[in-house]
């Protein structure tokens, strides 16, 4: 398999998680606010649709390989954020293991910003 397609494979397998939260998140805004809320995060409603909103976009965009760096940087921020607020609670073992995941994810997103989408991207086509 080439690197092109390899960057590719990495590109969708990164890009699924965002794609169906993003969606699941934009489909039930009620529920993803109140679960903001729990967290005590300022303006929930609006911070569950600017996450759904960049998590479903961001992820359609290291999908498809369009503006491919500037959606990894944001979406590795978005996993750091998201590990500092939400899985913190070290004591339990599921919590750590999100905590390391989403750090994992940042660390493949900074790569993918680093070294780019690959010639299989519309910004290979776009020059």
């Amino acid at each position: 398999m080439s690197n092109s397609a390899i960057v590719l494979v990495g590109r969708i397998l990164l890009s699924i998680i965002f794609i169906l939260a993003g969606f699941e998140k934009l489909t039930a805004i009620a529920g993803t606010a109140q679960y903001f809320a729990s967290y005590n995060l300022p303006a929930p409603t609006v911070l569950a649709v600017l996450a759904g909103l960049l998590e479903l976009l961001a992820g359609l965009a290291i999908l498809i390989g369009f503006q491919t760096r500037i959606a990894a940087y944001l979406l590795a921020l978005f996993c750091i954020v998201t590990a500092l607020i939400a899985h913190m609670d070290w004591a339990d073992g599921m919590q750590l293991i999100h905590f390391q995941k989403n750090l994992a994810m940042a660390g493949g997103f900074l790569v993918l910003a680093a070294f780019g989408p690959g010639s299989l991207s519309i910004d290979a086509k776009r020059g």
